[in-house]
Order: structure tokens, then sequence, then C-alpha cells
């Protein structure tokens, strides 16, 4: 047994798996960390219990009528599915009798479990699905472990460790439909191209316009054969099997996301976004005719690239090496390689002219532009393997850019944990307060540390509003500062909690430093 463990202890991807499960163990806050998961949540609940996915008083900050006048989430069913077991244990668990005394929601026993174990879950496939995908791409081992943890510490994807939106669900499930579906065309194996496209399958489930997604792994493949000179039949053989495969599987999930649809709205054509037009315009008859995609293009476009408290290249800095590396680089990258990087980049110019005109293009409370930040960290997967792969082909200059890029962004993600989100939201409403978030973020730590909030006028009156959301935002976002700040949970749980948290950073740091150790063992040659 020793022996066996010694040998996991010098396996890559077991301490990757690790590594993923510390940290975001690590970084939980014990909150699902935006009222869109809550009420994602609120929907798993209702399919089990007698609650209703909306309640009365919600509406209409919330919540649309569907069939028979009943109140409805204007979700897709994805993540609800994903949150449905942990919400049925956790309900439970919360119904123990060594919960009895805590009757706080802040933050509640169910949501510490669910968010505990949902964002290990995802963070621990994410980093399997990573490595195989990148090893698949001809990756040494050395490359693509570095490539998994540029992605988990050094893009937009440790922020929504903590705050469990459905960005890190549907990088999850886009990542895995590129691998199998990639491994079906290397291998001819019909198992795999059918795991591929049920993880696409299951996006459409949990947003609609993850279509995108499923026609970027078509697109992907069309792609790698393309550049390597596969014509005629063999062309359209692979074609037809894909498409034989391939649809129905499409249609099943399709036919899926129709039927629920129809169970709440009555109608298997239309979507929610209709029926939330439709009932916004009975509200306020002077909404404009276009709501909700009543945004000048330019303004949606311009802003998910340049704006200071949006732009993608900001909040990941890594997509600015990947595109250097692209430029620098293209004719030395495999045919397999280029098709990659020019699907995702078309993936990303998609998503970003989709949502330009969308009334939130900035995807509002949110780290970042949410709603193509998850097509950037698919951009930026392979920038530092490439980096590593090119260090001497890109020159001294470069690798060094790369090295501060990298050390940039990651700096960036690990503030992005430090506080919840509207702290910074609260900030700007008050005049001549910056937008640029991420130095907002930044003064907002050292203010905090040295105590001079209120002196450097970091406080303001929105902040305190709402008591819940301004006792949330003046502590540290991780749960042990959360329960000694909220005063709920007794002084006996708070301080098991920081020895808890403080021995998994302890945990965390070490294994790091074993893969340290254990990298060099391994050949930078897939």
């Amino acid at each position: 047994m020793i022996r066996r463990i010694r040998c996991w202890f010098r396996d890559p991807l077991f301490l990757l798996a690790l590594t993923a499960s510390l940290l975001a163990c690590a970084v939980q806050s014990g909150e699902l960390g935006s009222s869109d998961t809550q009420h994602r949540l609120q929907s798993s609940h209702a399919f089990w219990t007698a609650e209703p996915p909306v309640f009365p008083q919600e509406y209409p900050e919330f919540g649309v009528h569907g069939r028979e006048g009943k109140l409805q989430s204007w979700y897709g069913l994805g993540q609800s599915i994903l949150l449905l077991p942990a919400d049925v244990v956790g309900t439970y668990l919360e119904q123990l009798p060594a919960f009895a005394n805590y009757n706080g929601n802040d933050p509640s026993v169910r949501n510490i479990f669910v968010s505990y174990t949902i964002n290990i879950l995802v963070s621990v496939l994410t980093s399997l699905v990573c490595f195989r995908f990148l090893r698949q791409l001809c990756f040494g081992v050395k490359q693509a472990v570095a490539g998994v943890l540029a992605v988990l510490l050094a893009t937009t994807h440790l922020h929504y460790t903590q705050n469990m939106m459905e960005n890190n669900y549907i990088f999850l499930l886009t990542l895995t439909g590129l691998s199998y579906q990639y491994e079906w065309l290397r291998t001819g194996k019909r198992r795999a191209l059918i795991i591929g496209s049920s993880a696409f399958g299951l996006n459409l489930l949990t947003r609609l316009t993850t279509g995108m997604d499923l026609l970027a792994g078509a697109l992907f493949l069309l792609f790698v054969l393309w550049f390597e000179g596969i014509r005629g039949r063999a062309f359209w053989n692979r074609c037809r099997t894909y498409m034989a495969i391939a649809l129905p599987v499409y249609a099943l999930f399709g036919l899926i996301d129709r039927l629920y649809q129809f169970y709440r709205f009555g109608s298997f054509f239309n979507t929610y976004v209709s029926v939330i037009a439709r009932e916004a315009r009975l509200r306020n008859p002077g909404l404009p005719a276009g709501y909700p995609f009543e945004t000048p293009f330019s303004v949606g476009f311009l802003g998910a690239l340049f704006a200071p408290q949006k732009s993608i290249f900001l909040f990941d800095p890594l997509l600015i090496l990947m595109l250097l590396l692209a430029a620098i680089l293209w004719k030395r990258f495999n045919p397999v390689i280029k098709a990659y990087v020019i699907t995702t980049c078309l993936l990303l110019l998609a998503y970003i002219s989709f949502y330009a005109r969308y009334t939130v293009w900035s995807g509002d409370s949110a780290w970042g532009d949410r709603y193509v930040s998850t097509t950037v960290e698919l951009i930026a997967l392979v920038a530092i393997p490439l980096l590593l792969r090119h260090r001497y082909q890109v020159g001294k200059l470069i690798w060094i850019l790369g090295i501060v890029l990298l050390a940039i962004s990651t700096l960036i993600q690990i503030a992005s944990l430090a506080f919840w989100l509207p702290l910074e939201l609260y900030q700007m409403e008050t005049p001549g307060n910056p937008t640029f978030v991420i130095a907002l973020r930044m003064k907002n730590i050292v203010a905090f540390v040295l105590g001079t909030m209120d002196a450097w006028g970091l406080s303001n009156q929105a902040m305190t509003r709402d008591l819940w959301d301004y006792l949330h935002i003046t502590t540290w976002n991780f749960l042990p500062f959360l329960l000694r700040r909220m005063g709920v949970a007794p002084a006996w749980a708070v301080n098991l909690a920081f020895e808890v948290w403080s021995m998994v950073l302890v945990a965390l740091a070490s294994v790091l430093w074993q893969i340290r150790r254990v990298l060099p063992k391994f050949s930078d040659v897939s």
C-alpha cells in the first residue's frame, strides 16, 4: 500500500488532480458566488421538493410567468442537473441535529456542501481533461502539466472556481467534447464520438448559445482533416460517419431542452429570452423594440475587447501571449495546433459578436466578460505549452515577456478571489471612482490590509444599503473569514474552519513542490 501511494505521488496526472482538488477547496467561500447560481440551485430543489422554482417575493426582479401563470426560472436545465445530487445530500445534512442551532444562511450548510463538492468535482475533471487533450495535441508531459496549471491558476477559471457560475462547467464540457471527438477522428472509435457529442449536448442544456461550441467541435475536425491533406472519398466518409453518430445525439439533447421549455412555458419553439422580453415589455412598454438585444453592436463588441472594466486582454493576459505566439510561430505549428487555434479564435469572435447587442453584453456582475471568458480560456490553454515547446525559437525577449504575462495573469486571478465581486460595483457608484476594476481590486486589497478603506475613499453609502451584501463585501472572501464575519457559527466551528483551511493551503503548496520535483524526470517530447 505504501509503495502504491509513493507511485501515486510520482504520477503527474494524480498530482494534477490532487492540486485541482486542494485549490478548489482552498478558494471556497461557502456561498455559490452569484444570485444566478442560487436561482439554479432553487430549480434543482424544486425538482424533488414541494418548493417552487421561483418564490413570489422574488418577482419581478427574477422569474417570468409560465404555464398556468406559475413563476418559472428563466435559466436552462444544465447546471440545475449538475447541482441536483449535491442539493439532495446538502439538504439532508442541513437537517441533522448537529446543525440545529445554526440557523443562519451566511452561508447555509446546504450551500457550503454544494459549493465545495461541485467546484472540487468540476476542477478535478477539468484538470484531467485538459491534460488528456494537451497530450493528444502532442505536447510532452512537462508542457501539458504546465498548461493545466496555467489554466487552473492563471486564467479566469480560478475566479469561477470560487464563484460558481456556469463558466467552468461549460469549459469542462466543451473541452471534453473536443477531446473525445478528436479521439474518434484518430482512432475511429464510435464510443469516443458518442461521449464527445454527449458532452456538447449537455452544454446545450446548460446554455443554448453553446450551440456555437458544438459547431466549433465539428469545425475543428474539418480543419484537422483539411490541414492534413485529407480529401475526396476519405474526407466525405469521415463526414458521413460523424453526422450519422453525432446528429442523433444532438437531436436527443435538443429534444430534452425543448421538452423542458414546453413544461415551463407551453411552447416547443420559443426561448426563455423571448419570454423574458415579452413579459418585460408588458411591465414597461417603453423598452426598446429590440430588447434585450438593443445595445449598439460597436459598444458590446469593442467593450469586450477594450473596456477597462471588462476587456478580455486585461482579465486574461495569457490571451495576449497566445496571439503573439501564433503570429511569430504560425509556420512552425503542426496541423492540429493550427486547426485548434483557428477554431477557438473563430469561436471567440462568434461569442463576442453574438453578445455585442445583448442588453447586458458584459455579463453584468462578473469578473471580466463572463459570456466570452470560457472561450478565452480555451485559447489560453495552449499558450504556456507552446511557449515551452518553442522556447529557443521565440528568443529571449518573447520568453521573458511570456513569463511576465504568466506572472501578471496569476496575480490578477488570485486578486479576483480576495473579495466578493459586488465590492467594486458598489464603489463605482461614487462619481469619480475608476472603472478599471483590476486596479481598483488591487487598491482594495492594500487598503484592507492597512485598514485605510475609509481614508482612501473606498467606502460609500451604496455599500451599506443591503446589510447582507455589506457584511459579505467587507471581509476576505474565504469560508473561515466569512463565518467569523457573519457571527452566526459558534467560535469552535470558526476556529476549526481556519485550521482546516490552513492545512489545505500547506498541502497545496506541498503538492505543487512535489510536481516541481517529479517533472524533470519526464521528457518534453510527446
